[in-house]
C-alpha cells in the first residue's frame, strides 16, 4: 500500500472496533462480544480503511487480530447483514462483497504481519478473516467454519476460494469450503491451517509474543517477504526468481543489512532500524 496520504486526516476513534498500539504492535480487537463479534457493514469498512491508515503510518511494525469475549468472529451479522442484502438490487451487492473482498486484501497487502489470535469460534467472515492472516494462533477449544454454502452462497467467498488451497492444499479446501464442517483447533493444525496451537486461554498472549518478535525484528525485510510471498503465488519461476533478485540488491543496499554486519563483526545484537 502507498505511504502517501491526501488532505484526509487521521481517524482518532473507530466505531466498530478496538485499536491500541504498544510500541509498533497494533492490536485490533472486534468488540461486540454480545454478538461472538459479528461483522457489520460498518466493521467492513472500519477494518479495510484502518488497514490503509496504518499502512501510510509505517509506524507499525506487527498488528494482532483478536476477538473480545467467547469467541473471536462468528461471521457476518445474520440480522444486520444477511437481512439487509436480501432488499439490495445487484449494484448494491456487488458493492458490499466486493467491500469484504477489500479487507482481505488490506490483510494481505499491507506492510506489516499480521498474527490472528484466535479461540472459540472463527465463522464463516470471521474464517476468512484468520485465513488472510500471516501467521494462525489459536486455542485448543478454536474452531473454523466456512459456513458459505450452508447459507446457499458460493464457498468461494472473499478470496476463500484462492487462499485455502494454497495453505491446506486442495482436497482439504474442497471439503471445507464445500460442506461447510467446523474443524477443530487439532485438525487445523495437521491440515496445516495453524501456524501454533497453544495451551487452552494462550492463544492471545502467544499471538502478541509474536507480534513483539515480528516488530523489533527487521521490519522491512518482513514487509518485503510478505509481498513477495502474495505476488509470487501465481508466477512462473523465472519471474519469481527474477522478482526475489530485485528485492534482494535494493535490501542489500539497506541500513539493516550493513547492521547486521556490524553487529556479528562486533559480537552483539543488531539494532533493526527497518531501513
Amino acid at each position: 500500500m502507498s505511504p502517501f496520504s491526501g488532505s484526509a486526516s487521521r481517524t482518532r476513534e473507530w466505531r466498530h472496533l478496538r485499536l491500541t498500539r504498544d510500541g509498533g504492535v497494533a492490536t485490533v480487537t472486534l468488540a461486540r462480544p454480545a454478538k461472538l463479534n459479528a461483522l457489520t457493514f460498518g466493521a467492513y469498512a472500519d477494518l479495510r480503511d484502518l488497514l490503509a491508515e496504518l499502512s501510510r503510518e509505517r509506524s507499525v511494525r506487527a498488528l494482532v487480530l483478536a476477538g473480545e469475549g467467547r469467541g473471536f468472529c462468528s461471521g457476518g451479522d445474520v440480522d444486520e447483514i444477511i437481512g439487509a442484502t436480501l432488499a439490495m438490487d445487484t449494484a448494491q451487492l456487488l458493492d458490499f462483497n466486493r467491500m469484504t473482498g477489500q479487507v482481505v486484501r488490506a490483510i494481505r497487502e499491507c506492510p506489516f504481519p499480521v498474527v490472528a489470535a484466535v479461540h472459540g469460534v472463527a465463522a464463516g467472515a470471521g474464517a476468512v478473516l484468520a485465513l488472510a492472516a500471516d501467521f494462525r494462533i489459536a486455542d485448543p477449544s478454536a474452531r473454523f467454519v466456512f459456513l458459505f454454502t450452508r447459507v446457499g452462497l458460493s464457498g468461494g467467498d472473499m478470496g476463500a476460494a484462492y487462499l485455502l488451497p494454497r495453505i491446506v492444499g486442495l482436497g482439504h479446501a474442497t471439503r471445507l469450503l464445500m460442506l461447510g464442517e467446523p474443524v477443530r483447533a487439532p485438525e487445523a493444525e495437521r491440515i496445516g491451517l495453524l501456524s501454533e496451537l497453544t495451551d487452552e486461554g494462550r492463544a492471545g498472549s502467544r499471538a502478541a509474543e509474536l507480534a513483539r518478535r515480528l516488530a523489533d525484528g527487521p521490519a522491512l525485510a518482513h514487509a518485503q517477504t510478505k509481498a513477495l510471498l502474495t505476488a509470487e503465488l501465481d508466477m512462473p519461476l523465472a519471474a519469481a526468481v527474477e522478482l526475489d533478485a530485485a528485492s534482494q540488491a535494493l535490501l542489500m543496499n539497506g541500513e539493516d543489512y550493513a547492521e547486521f554486519h556490524a553487529a556479528f563483526t562486533e559480537k552483539r545484537p543488531a539494532k533493526w532500524q527497518g531501513r
